[in-house]
């Protein structure tokens, strides 16, 4: 596949053009990444390794955090270097890279979240089946099907801008390579893509909202049937699950409306890519009592075999050295 255009590179304005306010937000960014990173890894850790989290609920909660760490990472190192660059250029390559691994995970998220919330769904409402239903084999079809419906949304929005041609200018003015931009950009007509673009990624995001707020609102329906423990058990969770709906307004307000560049654009872009992978794991999982007691007995654990492997050394050490 050959793209028919002229320009090699585009270049990134960013957030800010002030030298003082990129310094700011180098040392915000970078902050906020290793945040983001530290606490989405140490999640997907303490899921695979800790046998008392050997349920589909960690199973999923696990993956998403591992989403978040890969779909951080495809923008916000990108951000953090640019700070520190002159001239914040990325190759017409890079910048396609760039927009489909992008793509990928977030779109993949997405159905992500519908499958956690079926996983609430049959765990409050049909307790007695939960582990039938959602056995190892259909929790690894689904997290498949996941990916592959992330995949074929992001080849998607691909096709959409490779083949058009750019004759310059190549100054975007977003600190990452855009939908909405590519088709301004675009030196030939792109009202007919636009709308194909608000008519597939906004019906797409609008369905999976309205599912979203449809299935959580059966499963608080059915918590009446619960008794009051089972009631304190449950809505700490969907509560925690219910807080998406704070994912879904930016994309909602950037794709269900007719395809243009606003000034707030760029917040609601730095919310999506930046925010919500931080926040991710404090909304859905930190906040449990059980992997609370997870991470501790794991590092615990750690350290505990870390003195252990050290006193075990030192011995060695002074037996060699009384031999001698």
């Amino acid at each position: 596949m050959k793209s028919r255009n002229n320009v090699t590179e585009f270049v990134h304005l960013g957030l800010t053009q002030s030298l003082q306010g990129q310094k700011i937000l180098f040392v915000v960014f970078l902050f906020i990444y290793m945040v983001t990173m530290v606490s989405n890894l140490l999640i997907a850790i303490t899921v695979v390794v800790s046998p008392i989290l050997n349920s589909p609920r960690y199973f999923f909660l696990g993956y998403l955090s591992f989403m978040d760490a890969v779909y951080s990472t495809t923008v916000t190192p990108n951000m953090i270097i640019d700070l520190l660059s002159e001239k914040k250029t990325i190759s017409f390559q890079g910048c396609m890279t760039q927009f489909f691994i992008g793509h990928l995970p977030g779109g993949a998220e997405i159905l992500h979240l519908m499958i956690m919330a079926y996983d609430r769904y049959v765990a409050i409402c049909k307790p007695l089946h939960y582990l039938t239903i959602m056995n190892k084999q259909v929790c690894a079809l689904l997290l498949l099907l996941t990916w592959v419906g992330g995949f074929l949304h992001a080849v998607g929005q691909l096709l959409f801008v490779y083949n058009l041609p750019f004759c310059g200018p190549n100054v975007i003015d977003h600190f990452l390579c855009d939908m909405c931009l590519f088709l301004k950009l675009a030196c030939t007509g792109t009202y007919i893509i636009g709308l194909t673009v608000v008519a597939s990624d906004g019906a797409m995001c609008m369905v999976i909202f309205m599912l979203l707020l449809i299935s959580y609102g059966v499963i608080l329906h059915s918590l009446k049937t619960l008794s009051l423990e089972g009631r304190c058990k449950a809505l700490p969770t969907c509560g925690s699950h219910i807080t998406v709906v704070v994912h879904f307004v930016p994309c909602i307000f950037m794709y269900v409306r007719p395809p243009s560049t606003l000034p707030i654009d760029k917040s609601l872009n730095f919310f999506c890519t930046i925010i919500t992978p931080m926040l991710n794991p404090l909304i859905y999982t930190l906040r449990n009592g059980e992997m609370q007691n997870a991470v501790k007995k794991l590092w615990t654990r750690k350290r505990k075999e870390g003195k252990i492997d050290h006193l075990f050394s030192m011995k060695n050490c002074s037996f060699q050295v009384s031999h001698v």
